[in-house]
């Protein structure tokens, strides 16, 4: 649709972003496709990407947090590593968000189709994006989940 009679709209920011990127297409997919778990047994929360979670909602409304961010260490740019190395790199984010979050969540990243592993992954509470953003860089990871006060998990690129 354009605004103009002779003039194009520019594609939507999505299309501008993926061409931008130096994350493969098949890999930003499968990261729309995963669920973004964390906490245990009835406080067990799933997140899916550009879906509103009434559970993080609850859980924002009971801490005083309005934001967060769902952060691994696993696998840097996409690159498998050992387990040993992904492990270290795991107890050292803790540390870390230990530091920059009031409340740290133990969690995980899954694909529901089970093509590769669960990667673990911390949620923590009250990271602003900028932090959480500058924190997954130093980690070499290709994105991050930032969800903000409406409760609506965002994928955010950063390479």
């Amino acid at each position: 649709m354009s605004n103009q009679a002779g003039s194009v709209d520019p594609p939507p920011l999505e299309v501008f972003l993926l061409a931008q990127t130096a994350i493969p297409a098949e890999t930003i997919e499968a990261y729309l496709k995963t669920d973004y778990r964390f906490g245990q047994g009835t406080d067990l929360i799933t997140l899916h990407i550009n879906t509103r979670s009434e559970a993080l909602s609850q859980l924002y409304t009971s801490s005083g947090y309005t934001c967060g961010a769902f952060i691994t260490t696993y696998n840097p740019c996409g690159q498998a590593q050992s387990l040993a190395t992904n492990e270290a790199a795991h107890a050292r984010l803790r540390e870390k968000l230990n530091t920059l979050s009031p409340r740290v969540i133990e969690g995980a990243g899954a694909d529901p189709s089970r093509n590769w592993p669960e990667e673990k992954s911390f949620f923590a509470l009250g990271i602003d994006l900028e932090t959480a953003k500058s924190l997954s860089i130093c980690y070499k990871q290709n994105a991050i989940v930032w969800v903000g006060a409406d409760a609506v998990p965002k994928l955010i690129l950063l390479r």
